[in-house]
């Protein structure tokens, strides 16, 4: 069954063939008993590469190749690793559907050409980035304000080799929400040490990245 009504095919069709550059793969991993959304996440992934030949898929078996998840930090699922020339490190835990089918189509647009629409200031900032940053955005699927929190951190992470960015549906896993206390979203979590909820603009945001690689 398509996740993706026919009009919106067409649309994908026409904006990936205008903004995709370089190949992009889609890395799944799911599992030989699929958890409650990992097989309409796998029929989603699959669903992408037939709108451009320019995407492709791999899925894995969260269990059976384990080191092919902990090579690409895949510790729960679902999960997509969205991938091109190089490995920015872009996530996606949970299904990108709802208002999150817009996060995963802007990372394979980011990671396809390897360059953001992020502001030159906003550049500047990620430069002071000397140490690893990991961020973690929880959403919700009907959440409105989510993707572009996703999107900021995304393109953070294709802008600097220091960042990782995980977009986590918070009601898909309860546990690590509940562990870092969310209760609205989008929530960030950066380096486990500076968090924030709400839409911040994009300089603000790597501003608190920069802090996050910093803070003791």
């Amino acid at each position: 069954m398509s996740l993706l009504p026919d009009d919106k095919k067409e649309q994908l069709r026409t904006e990936f063939k205008e903004k995709l550059v370089d190949p992009v793969q889609l890395v799944m991993f799911t599992q030989e008993m699929e958890c409650r959304f990992c097989s309409d996440t796998r029929t989603l992934a699959q669903e992408m590469t037939t709108l451009s030949d320019k995407i492709h898929l791999d899925v894995f078996d969260f269990v059976a190749d384990a080191q092919k998840a902990k090579e690409y930090g895949i510790d729960k699922i679902p999960a997509i690793a969205v991938i091109g020339k190089i490995d920015h490190g872009v996530r996606i835990y949970g299904i990108p559907y709802g208002y999150e089918l817009s996060t995963l189509i802007e990372a394979i647009e980011s990671v396809s050409s390897g360059k953001t629409n992020l502001t030159d200031r906003t550049k500047e900032i990620l430069k002071d980035i000397k140490n690893p940053v990991h961020i973690q955005v929880f959403v919700t699927l009907t959440c409105p304000h989510c993707p572009a929190a996703a999107a900021i951190a995304h393109k953070l992470a294709v802008e600097s080799p220091m960042i990782r960015a995980d977009v986590i549906d918070a009601q898909e896993f309860p546990a690590l929400a509940q562990k870092y206390g969310v209760i609205g979203v989008p929530k960030i979590i950066i380096n486990e040490k500076v968090e924030f909820t709400g839409a911040f603009n994009e300089d603000l945001f790597a501003e608190q990245a920069v802090l996050g690689a910093y803070q003791t």
